[in-house]
């Protein structure tokens, strides 16, 4: 218990949020790593998903990209 409590007093404040630091940096690393492995199935991806909201914003990007063309079109006259 005396060598963790000399050990931890030789240690600066500094040094303490460092080392705090960098296990909180691994364990984000470590939870995206194995978030990437983990496969959904169709069920899953349908309830997460919110059909009306991706068709509205589908509906808009087509709108943007007519738009653009159309713009683009005029750019080149």
């Amino acid at each position: 218990m005396n060598d963790k409590k000399k050990k931890s007093d030789t240690n600066s404040s500094a040094e303490n949020v460092e080392q705090h630091l960098q296990e909180l940096e691994k364990a984000d690393y470590e939870r995206l790593y194995y978030s990437q492995e983990q496969t959904f199935s169709a069920d899953e991806l349908a309830r997460s998903i919110n059909e009306q909201r991706l068709t509205e914003l589908m509906a808009k990007s087509d709108e943007f990209l007519k738009s653009l063309n159309s713009e683009l079109e005029d750019f080149d006259d």
